[in-house]
């Protein structure tokens, strides 16, 4: 039996994680649902956003269903992002994204892609100090962190192009890995990781490989990103770019994503915990169900994968959407209506 950890955290976080729960629990797999606390509300009642009592459920669980965390703007002394302590903790260094087309006409279609992002270090590696009035970032980029980084995207690519056929007499697409990067400026660091990821994908003879500046690809994503297989670039980048092509498909809302490493996987949805909306039950539950089935991948549970994914889709088809793709179902309604294409 497979232990998944809850941990919603803040805003609609507590809403749709629930909901995510309920869908996995009608796929009948018999997975055991344990909860866990954390997030800027945790913080604020016990003094810590990642109680240790969430850090060894997390460590002795199979998966992380993580929902959203209020990170404040300003300095709050001893606030730390549970996620970023979750990604640090498990070794997390793996963030993966996928957009890929929904049926509606807030979806652009024939896009497919998976962007690979740097998760532990770059520009959140927290190293930041001040000097007066100068405020300074520490821009962290090492050869084992671009190295691994850019395996994973390579296998990603390789998995992906498998899935989709053979390549014999035109059929099936080849795989095609997009290295994005400013070494053009950030000729240290950004020169590393180019240098790096040039010399593990040449590992991956079957793969082909392109390299676009950070401006570029930003702008190849609006233009074309029908173009694009899998991305990969480093933290901040990959923050950027991952939620840019999230608009292309529906916004945050319906993105998801993966955080892998050596530890316990983590899935969540990126939208955060929109407190505009938390409380009132209209939250989007198809990012963190999306990411459900990232997480039953994960799992070795393929087959339940799958049905989810068309439950959703299904869902999506026939009309039913919440109010940030113009429609007028609440979270449960929409939830349910996949529970029932389960059943």
């Amino acid at each position: 039996m497979k232990t998944i950890c809850l941990i919603p955290g803040d805003g609609v976080g507590q809403e749709v994680v629930p909901a995510a729960a309920e869908a996995l629990q009608t796929l009948g797999l018999g997975l055991n649902f344990v909860q866990a606390e954390g997030g800027f509300a945790c913080f604020e009642e016990h003094g810590s956003a990642l109680p240790e009592a969430t850090l060894v459920q997390a460590r002795q669980s199979d998966a992380v269903l993580f929902g959203a965390t209020s990170s404040p703007s300003t300095i709050v002394a001893g606030y730390h992002s549970p996620i970023l302590a979750l990604r640090k903790q498990l070794n997390l260094y793996a963030n993966l994204r996928p957009v890929f087309s929904l049926p509606g006409d807030y979806s652009r279609p024939g896009i497919d892609m998976l962007i690979v992002r740097e998760n532990s270090e770059g520009l959140y590696s927290g190293r930041e100090h001040q000097e007066g009035d100068t405020a300074i970032a520490e821009r962290v980029v090492t050869r084992i962190g671009s190295e691994r980084i850019v395996r994973v995207a390579c296998e990603q690519a390789m998995q992906r192009a498998a899935l989709r056929g053979p390549q014999i007499a035109g059929t099936g697409k080849p795989a095609v890995l997009t290295i994005v990067h400013k070494a053009n400026v950030l000729k240290l660091t950004d020169g590393l990781f180019r240098e790096c990821a040039l010399k593990v994908a040449a590992e991956f003879p079957a793969i082909t490989v392109n390299e676009l500046l950070i401006d570029s690809a930003a702008m190849n994503l609006v233009r074309s990103p029908q173009s694009f297989d899998v991305l990969v670039t480093t933290n901040l980048f990959g923050d950027i770019l991952s939620d840019e092509a999230s608009a292309l498909v529906g916004g945050l809302g319906v993105a998801p994503s993966a955080n892998v490493g050596s530890g316990t996987p983590v899935f969540e949805p990126v939208h955060g915990s929109a407190p505009d909306i938390a409380g009132q039950g209209i939250a989007n539950p198809v990012g963190a169900l999306l990411s459900s089935v990232l997480m039953l991948e994960t799992l070795g549970e393929p087959q339940a994968a799958d049905r989810l994914r068309l439950a959703v889709l299904d869902t999506l088809a026939s009309g039913l959407r919440t109010a940030d793709l113009s429609g007028k179902a609440s979270t449960m309604q929409f939830t349910r209506a996949v529970c029932a294409r389960l059943g």
